[in-house]
């Protein structure tokens, strides 16, 4: 496991859970708006996988768990055995993915090695190629859709909202790919600083961020807004 920088404390990204944050350099998708550039181009690792055990064995008591985020966690084929470790030492896993692996997902939620996941859905299928500069396997990502939809695992599904890369009808095309969803987040777009895309991008309003919660709410059981300012 490639571990490229850890966040040793977070409120934020473990939904309900103090945990640390584990960083992993590298993605298969090259999305415009991504805030963590430097990690989708690679950045050098920061520790090994002893040194971050070593860290975390002292960490009982203060943290419920780890948050495995990226660039793309499962990247690293040994993705299960590191978060089985991990669960081993009685932490709970949360992983975020972009869905692009099904199969090493597959083997995550069957192997309970994971406890929540949060995946990616970038636009509606349409717009898949456009919204992350390439092609994309939508077969992958619906396979990807119908493991968390099986519900062996608590998850969520969510969406980066870009002015320039999403409109009302998009949000009917996304209900449709997670149709019976249990939860579906539209997070505002916001520039990190770090965005991996040149040209500038804009934030939609708080108003066209309800109005594409309220398109997609007859598909999803819960819709919530992110970061809307």
């Amino acid at each position: 496991m490639k571990i490229s920088g850890l966040q040793k404390l977070t409120l934020l990204d473990f939904p309900g859970h103090v945990a640390c944050t584990v960083f992993s350099a590298g993605c298969d998708l090259r999305c415009p708006f991504c805030h963590n550039a430097s990690l989708v181009k690679g950045v050098p690792d920061i520790m090994t996988e002893d040194e971050f055990f070593a860290f975390l064995s002292k960490r009982h008591g203060i943290l419920d768990g780890v948050a495995f985020t990226g660039g793309e966690p499962l990247l690293n084929r040994d993705f299960t055995d590191f978060a089985l470790r991990v669960k081993n030492m009685g932490f709970l896993v949360k992983l975020d993915t972009n869905g692009t692996f099904p199969n090493r997902l597959r083997d995550a939620v069957d192997k309970a090695a994971v406890d929540y996941v949060a995946m990616d859905i970038k636009n509606s299928p349409e717009k898949y190629t456009l919204t992350c500069g390439g092609n994309v396997d939508m077969d992958a990502m619906s396979e990807s859709v119908q493991i968390l939809l099986e519900g062996k695992v608590e998850y969520e599904f969510r969406t980066t909202v870009v002015g320039e890369y999403h409109t009302d009808a998009d949000f009917i095309g996304i209900g449709e790919f997670i149709r019976g969803a249990e939860r579906y987040y539209l997070q505002q777009f916001a520039d990190s600083g770090d965005i991996l895309g040149g040209a500038p991008l804009t934030a939609p309003s708080r108003e066209e961020m309800e109005k594409y919660a309220d398109t997609v709410r007859p598909y999803v059981k819960s819709v919530s807004l992110r970061g809307v300012k």
